[in-house]
């Protein structure tokens, strides 16, 4: 295997950054408008880097910006090498990734492999007829006798997940929009050029990738249909209750064995590129520890996976962290997680479980202590809530589809607020492609710097203070606890003990500390002094965090 190597000015060496690091999701769309567009574009992100820096994240990962029909706003993509006009130009992603690596912050990039847009010259060769060289790129097949699809596979989007193509006679594969044809990762040639496109990238001196849909680039080629999913177990799937691609168990349209070996392949590809890494999105909130741990174990395929457990509805306790926590330990044995509570896809976490000011505060403590690696998105620093977006301003084809019982994914993707001086706060001179949210305004950027006890100020000493101790970044954990409303554990490393108590809860709390000789620390985050009789007593939301040398 060739290392290449390419200088990145700015930049510590080290093949494991991604390890406890802390990513910081940009929605492009939705950044920073450069040209009075009213959309979000590259130059925009790299005006705004100064300020990802001062967070003091490792990271950024940047959703897709490829040359795309916007179907889906970049999903869709119809050249993986290349930019679309809307934001910018190759040139442009080459000044962002210069400048974010010269602010010591590295580049990861949304790799849409599953699926391509209907527009991509693939696709449109391979639907012209059965006959073409790339025919065999895209999952195709037959009718039933009767001209019914072929399986009673659904579409996370509503519907079948087959669209009939009247040139070939024949179904084809889509597990989202109708205008996103899934490609037959069955045949190499198809691997082949997927990787080809990673490499393109990483050649521009990007970081690092997150995988869109890891779990969804392999289907059944048996063609069997899925069994129905129990009537008690509809909450848990990656789709609002309202779709009925909750009422099957996908055992045959996505998870398959065979995507190992690929993943195999991208990850060599990888290791040619000197402290590269990517994380994927296990979509599949049945089974998605499980896949977590099969897809990142060993040093042989990705680094680390994000699955659902956090981004559902319901507001984590201390109890469900710790199962989960309980349950990342059992099945993600040699493999390494990454958490988020929010992204482009779900409603932020502030609304989705209503949280105050301190409880927000809380769980980004919590989340900066947790082993694993770790997703912020954009605002999250910010504590913006769900924008209301009314139908008539709606882009989401999703929300659009399930109107009014479920409304999409808008709200969380309205843009930054960076001043409250204006209606559009100071993202675009221009109408912006989404409303600004006049709830926003108040907790701009500027607004929040002025102000100590802001939230913004509270995640920037939450991740200093996550770096600051090598054992919350890489360490080992004992089990993760619950007593009462306190979760709580210790993470250690190289004879370093960190332990780490949170009261997710509105009422005081008590408990035993661990025995030791501990010493106080994390007083920026509010962090507790254990008694005299080794009883904590935490405040609402307070934790309770310290520090033990071993030596």
């Amino acid at each position: 295997m060739n290392v290449i190597e390419k200088a990145k000015p700015g930049l510590t060496a080290d093949k494991d950054w991604w390890r406890g690091a802390v990513i910081y999701q940009i929605y492009p769309r939705s950044y920073q408008d450069s040209n009075g567009d009213g959309v979000g574009d590259l130059n925009g992100i790299t005006a705004r880097l100064p300020y990802v820096a001062s967070l003091g994240v490792d990271a950024i990962w940047i959703s897709p910006f490829f040359t795309s029909p916007m179907k889906d706003f970049g999903y869709d993509v119809s050249d993986y090498c290349d930019v679309d006009p809307m934001f910018g130009t190759l040139s442009d992603c080459d000044v962002l990734v210069d400048t974010a690596h010269k602010l010591g912050v590295r580049v990861m990039i949304d790799q849409v492999l599953s699926h391509t847009s209907d527009q991509h010259p693939w696709f449109v060769e391979s639907r012209a007829n059965r006959d073409n060289p790339k025919a065999d790129w895209y999952v195709w097949a037959d009718p039933k006798p009767d001209g019914t699809p072929p399986t009673n596979w659904l579409s996370i989007f509503g519907g079948s997940a087959w669209q009939w193509d009247a040139r070939r006679e024949q179904y084809y594969m889509h597990n989202f929009l109708t205008s996103q044809p899934d490609l037959n990762f069955h045949n190499p040639e198809v691997q082949n050029a997927l990787l080809d496109s990673v490499r393109f990238w990483l050649d521009r001196g990007v970081d690092g990738f997150r995988l869109d849909t890891i779990n969804f680039y392999f289907h059944d080629q048996q063609l069997r249909d899925n069994p129905p999913l129990p009537i008690d177990q509809r909450d848990a799937s990656i789709a609002p209750r309202v779709n009925p691609y909750n009422h099957q168990l996908h055992l045959y349209d996505k998870n398959q064995p065979e995507n190992l070996a690929f993943l195999e392949r991208f990850r060599a590809l990888l290791d040619e590129y000197p402290d590269t890494t990517a994380v994927g999105e296990v979509g599949d909130a049945q089974s998605g520890l499980e896949i977590m741990g099969q897809y990142t174990s060993g040093n042989d395929r990705v680094h680390m996976c994000y699955s659902f457990e956090f981004l559902s509805g319901d507001q984590p306790d201390a109890a469900r962290i710790a199962d989960v926590m309980g349950r990342v330990d059992d099945v993600v044995t040699d493999g390494w997680a990454c958490w988020a509570f929010s992204n482009h896809d779900v409603m932020r976490h502030a609304s989705r479980w209503d949280l105050t000011p301190s409880a927000q505060k809380a769980f980004a403590t919590l989340m900066m202590c947790l082993r694993g690696s770790v997703c912020l998105y954009q605002g999250e620093e910010l504590g913006l809530p769900e924008a209301d977006v009314p139908f008539e301003d709606l882009q989401d084809p999703y929300g659009i589809e399930f109107w009014p019982e479920f409304k999409g994914r808008d709200g969380c993707r309205t843009p930054m607020v960076w001043e409250p001086s204006n209606q559009n706060g100071g993202f675009s001179e221009a109408t912006p492609w989404l409303p600004v949210s006049h709830a926003h305004l108040p907790l701009a950027v500027a607004a929040q710097e002025q102000d100590p006890g802001a939230l913004l100020h509270h995640y920037r000493k939450a991740i200093h203070f996550r770096r600051a101790y090598p054992a919350l970044v890489k360490g080992s954990h004992d089990r993760v606890k619950s007593t009462g409303t306190i979760v709580h554990f210790t993470r250690s490393f190289e004879g370093e003990d960190v332990f780490v108590a949170v009261n997710l809860s509105g009422e005081p709390a008590v408990m035993d500390m661990p025995a030791g000789d501990w010493l106080q620390i994390g007083q920026e985050l509010g962090s507790a002094h254990a008694a005299p009789d080794g009883k904590l007593h935490l405040g609402p939301w307070q934790p309770a965090l310290a520090r033990r040398a071993n030596t």
